[in-house]
């Protein structure tokens, strides 16, 4: 273990967080108690909050002023399972705000989201409108989109009667569900991996952490949030983004949320900075975390005030 990541460990603030509706959920604080800003990581489907570490630490080391906030959401890593009724990107906004009023009740929050924890962010805005540019002073969608998943890349599969089969399936025998899951991960991982990851070689321990998140996470989770996915809509949020500032950012390999979502986000917010990763896959923040940490820490300097806002512009990152 290298000593930023002994320093990180060292750092480590637990903290369980119960929902309205008695669900246990895990944060991990980092960073200063008393920063002046505070960073919410969400991470995506089928993940946990480990999948933040990398750009976590980079992040920390870049902006040592801010506190950095991480939870796995339910049914999810270390948080606990859920009614299946609950795995919905409604109920995962109500979540957030469960986290922000127990670890950050006062002070500026930054929201910065991966795949599912982008729409998740994008849902609280939408929930919590009076929020942008009080509250919320920056917002980071990373990996994700506002809308139309099933228009594009993996996410037309959301269409398929197949995928209403499975989770018919799971929902009436979950266990034996389970136990296949743990056979198809392995013959289709293969498929997952490129569509994670784009074209890029990437290190046998991110390969390794990426499908250790995706087997630990249980069939119902796993399957339940789809039907959230396929019918999710959030484009109606995305001018008041105009208010603050705002990045977007994915892989130009993304096969999950391909970069038409993020084009079409970034166009649809004033000020935004659109950042796309060359080679890069769904997992950026996995593959490529210290150029994702270099944007978020401009998005932390634009939103304390000290950066100055300018013209929408595209950078591609090689």
């Amino acid at each position: 273990m290298s000593i930023s990541r002994m320093i990180a460990a060292a750092a480590e603030r637990r903290a369980t967080v119960a929902t309205e509706d008695r669900v246990a959920l895990t944060v991990r604080e980092y960073g200063p108690r008393t920063a002046d800003l505070t960073v919410v990581l969400l991470h995506g489907h089928c993940q946990r909050s480990e999948s933040w570490t990398d750009v976590r630490d980079a992040l920390l080391r870049q902006y040592p002023g801010a506190r950095v906030v991480c939870y796995d959401h339910r049914g999810h890593g270390d948080s606990a399972t859920a009614p299946r009724e609950t795995y919905h990107l409604t109920q995962l906004g109500y979540d957030l705000r469960e986290v922000l009023e127990a670890v950050a009740p006062t002070g500026p929050v930054i929201l910065v989201g991966h795949s599912m924890g982008g729409m998740t962010a994008l849902t609280y805005l939408s929930q919590n409108p009076h929020e942008i540019g009080t509250r919320i002073v920056g917002v980071a969608l990373i990996a994700t989109a506002a809308s139309g998943l099933a228009d594009a890349g993996f996410g037309r599969l959301l269409r398929n009667p197949v995928v209403s089969a499975f989770q018919t399936a799971v929902r009436y025998a979950p266990r034996l569900m389970q136990r296949a899951k743990l056979v198809a991960c392995k013959v289709f991982a293969p498929v997952i991996r490129t569509a994670e990851f784009g074209n890029r070689k990437v290190s046998p321990r991110v390969l390794s952490l990426a499908e250790a998140m995706h087997n630990e996470t249980p069939i119902v989770t796993m399957a339940s949030f789809l039907s959230s996915f396929a019918h999710y809509d959030r484009t109606g949020t995305l001018p008041a983004l105009s208010k603050i500032p705002t990045l977007v950012l994915c892989g130009t390999a993304d096969l999950m949320t391909p970069p038409s979502h993020s084009v079409a986000m970034a166009a649809a917010v004033e000020y935004s900075d659109l950042v796309m990763i060359e080679g890069a896959g769904h997992s950026v923040i996995l593959e490529q975390p210290v150029q994702v940490a270099e944007a978020i820490a401009r998005l932390l300097t634009r939103a304390s005030g000290t950066g100055r806002i300018e013209r929408t512009h595209l950078t591609l990152v090689a």
